[in-house]
């Protein structure tokens, strides 16, 4: 079982940044692929993320080169580095947890609770 809490959440204005944070439990963190997802109000949940166990990185379009994804197995955390950021990018960010390197939400067996950022023009 992995629980896993997010923080870093928040009110910024466009061009800005934040840093997300999502503090995992348990001693498996590092065999997990970790992955961060979005829904915006209205709309489904979409992938932003992911880090496979080795670091290695894949973004969604929409994100790339504005967010940075990172992890620290010995913290037990996920990171996510957004810059750049635009009022589109106003969402609910969810951090999931999955044996499998994919941007199918179905894929991943562990979620967060959620944090909210919103992004003001």
């Amino acid at each position: 079982q992995v629980q896993l809490v997010e923080s870093g959440g928040g009110l910024v204005q466009a061009g800005g940044s934040l840093r997300l944070s999502c503090k995992a439990s348990g001693r498996t963190f590092s065999s997990y692929v970790m992955a961060w997802f979005r829904q915006a109000p209205g709309k489904e949940r979409e992938f932003v993320a992911l880090s496979w166990s080795s670091g290695s990185t894949y973004y969604a379009d929409s994100v790339n080169g504005r967010f940075t994804i990172s992890r620290d197995n010995a913290k037990n955390t996920v990171y996510l580095q957004m810059n750049s950021l635009k009022p589109e990018d106003t969402a609910v960010y969810y951090c999931a947890a999955g044996p499998q390197g994919v941007k199918n939400e179905y894929a991943y067996q562990y979620w967060g609770q959620g944090t909210q950022v919103t992004v003001s023009s």
